[in-house]
């Protein structure tokens, strides 16, 4: 994630440059005008985000086993939140990292989620134990 703190103003600014040289103060406008798009999309598609996630209940999950099968090292934190279209809940203390957060479902299976620095590290599937099953007797075989 550091890296990506001094790619991405390098490029941009790469770019700038390069518009200035071949079009002057109309080539760094355009690039500057296709910059703050690109951020506006990003903030647009956040806000939808969130924005479903506000009408869901904090760490529901419609189901865990689903969500776990769809997890992968490195995914942010955003992706998780539209994954399950709603906010984890919080189990690590506030503002330390790895940041622990866990999603359950209405079977009470959860799954809770490792991000350091925004980024998915670790997850685990935890399911309720399950009663054996009850013998089933048949009246039919215990009639004489």
């Amino acid at each position: 994630m550091q890296i990506q703190k001094i790619v991405v103003p390098v490029v941009a600014l790469v770019i700038a440059v390069a518009g200035y040289r071949a079009y002057g103060w109309a080539g760094l406008a355009l690039v500057a005008g296709g910059l703050v798009m690109w951020q506006l999309l990003h903030f647009t598609r956040m806000l939808q985000i969130l924005k479903k996630a506000a009408n869901r209940p904090i760490g529901h999950v419609d189901s865990a086993v689903m969500l776990h099968a769809k997890l992968a090292a490195g995914q942010p934190l955003l992706h998780m939140v539209a994954l399950t279209r709603s906010l984890g809940l919080l189990e690590s203390p506030k503002d330390t990292q790895p940041e622990r957060f866990r999603w359950t479902d209405t079977s009470q299976s959860s799954v809770l989620c490792v991000f350091l620095g925004g980024k998915l590290q670790s997850w685990e599937l935890t399911r309720p134990a399950t009663e054996a099953p009850a013998a089933q007797t048949d009246d039919a075989a215990l009639a004489p």
